[in-house]
């Protein structure tokens, strides 16, 4: 399929793939071995993921010790 970029940098995608996302509104897209990658997204609400971040921290264990050494760790200079 072709999809043809307008003056304004814009593609349209061909109907066939649309349909293949129906619920899809934003896609990432990223470049990889000099091609288009696009990967659709479902955005939430911040409080949404907040909050089933912190859930997931909950079930893991992770305190916030572990988190100051993590970031101490990142932030240490490599050799």
């Amino acid at each position: 399929m072709l999809a043809k970029k307008t003056s304004k940098n814009q593609l349209t995608l061909p109907k066939e793939i649309v349909k293949s996302f129906p619920d899809t509104e934003y896609f990432d897209i990223s470049i990889k071995n000099r091609k288009i990658i696009l990967q659709p997204v479902r955005i939430t609400t911040l409080d949404t993921t907040l909050e089933g971040i912190r859930d997931k921290i909950e079930k893991l264990g992770i305190t916030g010790k572990d988190v100051a050494d993590a970031i101490k760790w990142a932030r240490k200079k490599k050799k």
